[in-house]
């Protein structure tokens, strides 16, 4: 029973990185949909920003200063500027390119091109020597074709768009105003690229940064509270109406708080812990998972459009992602077989040594009157 017990807590540990990133992965499916919801309603996406980052640092706040009290490191000056590139990065450039998009596109559109985040992501860590692409074994094959396949994927969502597929039921929920937002594919599909291009520098530094500053709590609140404030400068110079920055008790409020609790603070820190644990790849390889919820939300239940090149072109970045997967995890494995082997190689050299030195202390000792 005990050694039951035991089994089920290593898979557990084993696959809790795994299993936390499905969870972020929902996570923003709903987010997909309930800020498209808040935007046609006419909440500024800049505002929303904003707002919501505040949110996150206020509640992870408590956490943060609590939990890693004693572990968290001295915030120098050049640690502030790192987590204030971070911040832009991560919150007031990206995201504000990103949620531009949306009012240009559609939310399963933007989630599909999401998942070239984690090929963008590669890409970069091969350019910095994170990753390596050996092409003469099968590991290194698929990684390449994974990540080639992937922006072929993108660029057919991203060119072709296709005839909509005719919804043949009535959406459960019906959003206003969906007519005049979507009305510019290209400028939503530059906005999306730009933002995940900047993305995929974001997860990487933050790897590095972790290294630095090993305190995911307090990073992700540094993160909220300074990418609040550089988006509220943002919004002040593109946004002169005062009444922008007013929400009522209605859609704009509960997407404010779920993007600001779960997403931008809870979801944010899960990735974090996860780059520290398994690095910036692992974490952007799950964001397909997404793409599948958002685009059976949206089609089903909002009654969104769904487009035939955003479903060519989501299957083929899936297919090629998923190679990318199958490669990295068995480099992994050969990677720690590889260790387990130096390490039994080394155990076996330290024995004789440790030998002779004993044999050597014995026949000192007999010596000794």
């Amino acid at each position: 029973m005990a050694q039951k017990a035991g089994s089920g807590l290593d898979i557990y540990r084993r696959f809790k990185p795994h299993l936390l990133m499905v969870l972020a992965q929902i996570g923003y499916t709903f987010l997909y949909i309930i800020t498209e919801a808040c935007f046609n309603h006419g909440m500024n996406p800049h505002v929303h920003i904003t707002y919501r980052h505040i949110v996150a640092g206020i509640v992870m706040f408590p956490f943060a200063y609590f939990l890693e009290r004693k572990t968290r490191p001295k915030l120098t000056f050049a640690l502030f500027i790192e987590i204030f590139v971070l911040s832009i990065l991560g919150v007031s450039l990206t995201l504000n390119m990103y949620f531009a998009s949306l009012r240009y596109t559609s939310p399963t559109f933007l989630a599909a091109i999401v998942n070239t985040i984690a090929s963008l992501t590669f890409i970069i860590a091969v350019v910095l020597r994170l990753e390596v692409v050996d092409l003469r074994n099968p590991r290194g094959i698929a990684k390449g074709l994974g990540t080639c396949v992937s922006l072929v994927g993108v660029t057919t969502m991203t060119l072709y768009k296709g005839p909509a597929i005719k919804n043949l039921w009535h959406p459960i929920i019906h959003i206003q105003g969906k007519s005049v937002i979507h009305e510019n594919w290209v400028k939503g599909s530059i906005l999306t690229v730009a933002s995940c291009i900047t993305w995929s520098i974001w997860y990487i530094m933050q790897a590095f940064t972790l290294k630095r500053y090993p305190a995911p709590l307090s990073l992700t609140t540094w993160m909220s509270f300074v990418g609040a404030a550089q988006s509220a400068v943002f919004t002040v110079i593109v946004q002169h109406k005062p009444a922008a920055w007013t929400i009522g008790f209605n859609i704009d409020f509960w997407a404010t708080l779920y993007a600001g609790v779960v997403c931008s603070g809870l979801i944010i820190f899960i990735q974090l812990w996860c780059t520290e644990e398994k690095g910036p790849v692992f974490v952007t390889m799950f964001n397909p998972l997404s793409t599948i919820l958002v685009a059976v939300l949206a089609y089903f239940v909002l009654g969104e459009k769904l487009y035939t090149g955003s479903i060519l072109g989501g299957v083929i970045v899936i297919v090629g992602l998923y190679l990318l997967l199958w490669g990295k995890d068995r480099d992994q494995e050969a990677r720690l077989g590889r260790e387990e082997q130096s390490y039994s190689v080394n155990d076996q050299e330290n024995d004789p040594k440790e030998q002779k030195s004993f044999s050597a202390e014995r026949e000192g000792s007999q010596c000794e009157p």
